[in-house]
This record gives C-alpha cells, structure tokens and sequence, in this order.
C-alpha cells in the first residue's frame, strides 16, 4: 500500500502548490497550460488507443458501456458528490470545482499504469510503477490546481479508494497483465482519456465518465472471446 499512500499523497502536495499559485499565475498562462495539457491528453490517450488488438470488442464495449454509464448518469452523480464536497467545505469554487474532481479523479485513476502499478505493488510487493505514477500525478495536480481549483485536490480520495482497493484485490486481477488482455483494455482507457482532452480543449463537454463501465464490459468480452 506504500505506493497508493505515496502517490495520494503526492497528489495532495502537487495539489496545494498548484492552489498556492492560483492567483499568481496570469490567465494567458493559464489558458495556454489547459490548451498544452488538453492537446498531451488527446494525444496519450490517441497512443493508449492504438494498442487495441480486436476492434470490435472495444467498440461494443465502448457502446455498451456507454450507454448503461449514461443510464446511470455516472458523470453526473460524480459531480454532484464534488458539489456536495464543495457546499461542505465551503469552497468559493463554483464552476470548476466539480469539472476539476471529475477531471482530475479519471486521469489519475484511468490507465494501464494504474492497473499494472496496482497488480505489481500487490501481487509482487513491488511499488515502483505506482512511484513513478505518482509523479507524474503531483506535477499533474500542481498544473490542474491552479487552473481547476480545489477539487482536484480532492481527488485525491478517489486516488486513496480506487487504487487501495486495486492493490487489495489485486490476486483476483492478474490476467488483466497477459497480452490478450491488456492491448484492448488499454485502449479503452485511451479512448475515455482522448474524451477527456476535447473536453479541457473545450471542443465539446463530453461526459467522459460515462463510459468509465466499458472497461469492465472490455475485460468480459474478451474473456468470452477467450472461449470460443
């Protein structure tokens, strides 16, 4: 677990930088930094998507799972619990508090470096994935903080409770690192990640966290595949 503590904790910290310089950074830097970090975003997450190995199993996950994520309206619910956080703090935030949680808590959580991170650090004892992930999180928070505002900060908590959960489940998790696998689960995270960049480039909102249930519908399609 060191390796979650370290990088919730490295989130927290980059966090509290990026708040601290909030007000002393100029909005023409800080327009430029979203425009820098929503066009990395989009181009990770483009890198993330190629490595599919069965099309069609990612786009019926993709559909599918996006389609019961905007039933259960996952986005939403999200950021009414980030509003909800807000009211109870007492945050002067309006706007970008919920867009910074929502943001902040898929990038950090989305990804194979999380899944294989968790696997290596509780399957093997082995944090070094999640160190390096912590990085590259805290210089991610400092940057999202003084653009997005405190509730990127916060989420950290969803850091703290995903990851933990990963590491503590991470026996039953695996097969996630054989090939047949990873290629196509990755790519659906890639694809949630290139939402996310049109989304902080302002192209369009798109609720990108509703297709977060398709990384689940990914892993049983191909273990259904895996049968025939």
């Amino acid at each position: 677990m060191i390796g979650v503590i370290v990088n919730t904790v490295l989130v927290i910290a980059g966090g509290s930088v990026g708040l601290l310089f909030k007000k002393g950074i100029p909005d023409s830097i800080k327009q430029i930094i979203m425009i820098g970090l929503g066009l990395f975003t989009c181009i990770f997450g483009i890198k993330m998507g190629l490595e599919m190995k069965q099309p069609l199993i990612v786009v019926l996950s993709i559909v599918i799972g996006g389609a019961i994520g905007q039933i259960m309206k996952i986005e939403s619910g999200i950021e009414a619990l980030g509003d909800k956080i807000r009211i109870l703090m007492r945050s002067r935030e309006t706007n970008s508090f919920a867009q910074g949680f929502v943001f902040a808590s898929l990038l950090f959580c989305v990804g194979p470096m999380t899944i294989l991170g968790c696997i290596q650090a509780g399957v093997e004892g082995d944090p070094e994935l999640l160190f390096i992930k912590s990085i590259m999180d805290g210089v991610s928070a400092l940057i999202l903080a003084s653009t997005l505002g405190f509730g990127v900060l916060l989420s950290a908590v969803t850091v703290l409770v995903l990851q933990g959960g990963l590491v503590l489940l991470s026996q039953q998790f695996t097969f996630l690192t054989q090939p047949v696998y990873l290629g196509d689960f990755t790519s659906v995270g890639g694809i949630i990640i290139f939402g996310i960049g049109i989304r902080l480039l302002g192209l369009k909102q798109l609720k990108a966290g509703n297709l977060l249930p398709a990384l689940a519908f990914v892993v049983l399609f191909t273990f259904l595949r895996t049968l025939v």
